[in-house]
Order: C-alpha cells, then structure tokens, then sequence
C-alpha cells in the first residue's frame, strides 16, 4: 500500500473537494466548504498519494467543548486500501481533547463508527419538495399570516446579535464564527423574524446546491419559535426558490417532520445522529431544519 500524505485544504482545492461531495449526494451548497474552512482552518484535509488526491475528511473544532466529523470521502477507485481509517484516524486526533464530538452516519456506517466509541442520539431526515413558485407568485402552499409585533427581515437587515444569540440559545454549541460565514454568504438568502423590541424569533437561510445531476436549493438551519413561525419562515424561501428544495430535520424535534410533511415535503433518506462523549442536554424543538450534514 502506497503511504498517504494527508494534508490542510487550500483554497485552490475546496472546487474539487465540493465535486466529491456532489458525486457522493451529499448536495453540497455553494460556498458550504469554503465556509468549513473558515470555522476551523486545521480542521478539513485532503489524502494524496503523491500528487493524486484521493480522500478527504473535516474534523472542524467549533469550540473547547465540541466538534464535528463530516465531509469523509475516499474516491471510489481508491477504496478498501486503508486511506479512509488514516483519514478518520487523523480527524479523531485533532478532536482528541473535546469532551464530545458528533456525526450524522449512513446506515451502513453505524456499527462502524459504535466501534469507535460513538452513541446513536436521534435519526436525522432528507426531505424534499419541488417548488414551483416563483418570486411574486402564490402556488398551492398558503402559509400563516405574520403575527402583530413580528417584522420579517431579509440579508443585511438583520440584526446579527439578535440571531447569534437566539441561535446559541438552541443549537447544540455555540458557533459565533461559523454562523457569522454561513448567514452572510453571498450565496442564498436569509430571512428572520424580529419583533419590536429587535428580538429574534426565527430565521433560516436558503442557499443554491449541488444535486448529482443539475442543482437545487437546501434549507438551513431553519430555527422557529413555534410551527406555525417555521412554517412562515418556509413559504417565504420558497417563494423565491422554485426547483428542487432540500431540507434535513433533526428527530430530536418531533414537531419538525409533520409540519414538512403538511407543508408537501416528501422523506427521500436519512442519517442517524451520533455522539462520542456526553450527548449535549439542548432541546431541539425549535430546531427544524440543520444548518448542514457536514457540520451539524
């Protein structure tokens, strides 16, 4: 077996990187691994063996306390040769001090990665819906009326603070510098809504990605007070949206399936959240929609 060199991302690399990605299905965003890149500069690397390419891996540190393993692929010509576990082995070392870290398995991964000291959590969902509306149109989707007191926002009328903090209050860890990336990509479209008092009570980004053949838009993460405000916040993305619209929904939020069911949303797959480590105690239920498979 050739020796693997496994070494950082450069910015050259991230297009190649983003092509195995949408080749595996993993509908990559536009600007999603550049953004990787940024949250934690050690933390995405690229195998070669001499000066071919062959596998690629993020361990990306979103603080002390905790990081994500994601992006894992190995070309398909180069596998069963041991470069994928040299790729693992390195993103778990540069992982090793956090007391937890996570993923989202296939399910033909699960024992695998059991054996490696990681536990189920909950069952993550695909779903999809094709869009057809258009910008100024209304198709068969009617979404609730904006409550009195709630501005909805869009880009850089938001104000960041709000959302940061609305965000950290939520999601698993906070994550300041990846949020920050992700909502102000030029990629997509971010809307929020705030009430009078400049308060944060929902808000989901909707950015253009990659499918196996041709693209599509992904929805996340998608955070909401209440169903009825995720709801809200969903029509309005997709009304600017229309094609191929993908969104991942934690099972950790029961309320989160049903609604995208009723909102004409269909189940196409699934991963299964895993953790190595104390499991973090944030309750998802106002979590609809993840930010991203590749970073949680």
């Amino acid at each position: 077996m050739s020796t693997l060199q496994i070494r950082p991302l450069q910015p050259n690399q991230v297009d190649r990187l983003t092509d195995w990605a949408r080749r595996e299905g993993f509908a990559p965003g536009l600007g999603d691994v550049e953004i990787y890149r940024h949250t934690d500069r050690q933390g995405l690397w690229i195998g070669w063996l001499g000066s071919e390419p062959v596998g690629c891996i993020a361990g990306v540190k979103y603080n002390l306390e905790y990081g994500f393993i994601g992006l894992y692929i190995v070309v398909p010509e180069h596998r069963g040769q041991g470069y994928g576990r040299q790729l693992w082995q390195h993103a778990l070392d540069h992982l090793a001090a956090l007391p937890c870290v996570g993923l989202e398995a296939a399910s033909d991964r699960i024992e695998d990665y059991a054996g490696w000291g990681f536990r189920p959590a909950s069952p993550t969902s695909r779903w999809q819906r094709i869009s057809q509306q258009i910008s100024g149109e209304v198709d068969s989707l009617v979404g609730p009326a904006l409550p009195e007191g709630l501005r909805l926002l869009e880009g850089a009328a938001i104000p960041q603070a709000s959302v940061q903090l609305y965000d950290a209050q939520r999601e698993l860890s906070p994550r300041p510098h990846f949020l920050a990336d992700w909502l102000a990509h030029r990629a997509g479209t971010v809307k929020a809504l705030i009430d009078d008092e400049g308060r944060c009570h929902g808000f989901g980004r909707i950015r253009p990605c990659l499918l196996p053949r041709g693209e599509g838009w992904r929805i996340g993460p998608l955070l909401a007070d209440t169903p009825a405000l995720a709801a809200l916040l969903i029509q309005q993305l997709l009304s600017q949206h229309p094609g191929v619209v993908l969104i991942d929904s934690p099972g950790a939020n029961p309320g989160a399936g049903p609604l995208l069911a009723d909102l004409g949303f269909e189940r196409v797959g699934g991963t299964l959240r895993m953790y190595r480590g104390p499991c973090p105690a944030v309750p998802l239920d106002d979590v609809f929609g993840l930010a991203c498979l590749e970073l949680g």
